[in-house]
């Protein structure tokens, strides 16, 4: 390559080949590498051999001394230490689990519980006896009780009610409505009163369940000039006569106010 190399000389070309000259010759050979670790991280930029400053586990690059799980080690823990790594395993007790839940790394049987003369397998729910209100679960070997939640009330204190045999207090119903109470004026009506609420022509009345129905009053009887009565709804068509803002009773006569020689009389019919 157009450098001169004295005999007996040694060096590397690109490729990570290992040359020497001997006898006017170059003999070259793949560079010898001595990798003294398990896990060696790859050869660095420029180098030739792998490197145990760190170590490379399931494709993963570990820097020195970083610990940690692999993906499938069931709480298996792992070190880097000088390119090797090394895990431990957790030691499991065997049979039942040593606390009242079941360890997160160690496959276990929970341990039954014994209450009150009875046996309850890990997670059984049931009640104690004669009493509804309270809710135990078996958890490891050791029974927890609590008492059975109760729902939110809407109604105010003097409204609840707890039942022979209920756990909780239910809300009683409302009693019922003893008349109708009218906000526009304070006044309350009895069940079954009948009112005028100011127009003639409309009654009101107060039903059984507190409530009000109005209903109009539709005027059937019609005639020419009916006489209207103050606070009645219908004109009055069988009193007499209304004209020119007089009232005339029937069979009364009166001069017309459009001709003074016209004479009217007021008939009822």
């Amino acid at each position: 390559r157009g450098i001169p190399r004295e005999p007996g000389t040694r060096w590397t070309e690109p490729g990570c080949q290992s040359c020497t000259c001997q006898g006017g010759k170059v003999l070259c050979d793949a560079v010898p590498c001595s990798v003294p670790c398990s896990h060696p991280l790859p050869a660095p930029a420029g180098g030739c051999c792998p490197t145990c400053t760190g170590c490379l586990h399931e494709g993963v690059a570990r820097a020195e001394g970083d610990v940690f799980s692999p993906s499938d080690g069931n709480c298996t823990v792992c070190v880097c230490l000088a390119g090797n790594v090394s895990c431990l395993s957790p030691e499991c007790p065997p049979g039942s689990c040593p606390g009242p839940s079941p360890a997160d790394c160690c496959s276990c049987t929970p341990a039954k519980c014994n209450f009150r003369g009875r046996t309850y397998a890990h997670g059984a729910r049931f009640s104690l006896d004669g009493d509804d209100c309270t809710t135990c679960v078996c958890q490891g070997g050791e029974v927890e009780c609590s008492f059975t939640p109760c729902p939110m009330l809407d109604c105010p204190q003097h409204q609840r009610h707890l039942g022979p045999g209920q756990c909780c207090s239910t809300c009683r119903d409302p009693p019922a409505p003893a008349g109708c109470f009218l906000d526009d004026n304070g006044v309350e009506f009895p069940v079954g009163q009948i009112w005028s609420p100011g127009d003639p022509c409309e009654l009101c009345i107060c039903q059984a369940d507190g409530s009000v129905s109005c209903q109009r009053t539709d005027c059937v009887e019609t005639c020419p000039y009916p006489i209207r009565i103050p606070g009645q709804c219908c004109p009055d068509c069988s009193a007499g006569c209304t004209y020119m803002g007089r009232i005339f009773s029937n069979n009364e006569t009166f001069p017309s106010a459009l001709d003074p020689c016209l004479s009217c009389i007021c008939l009822v019919r």
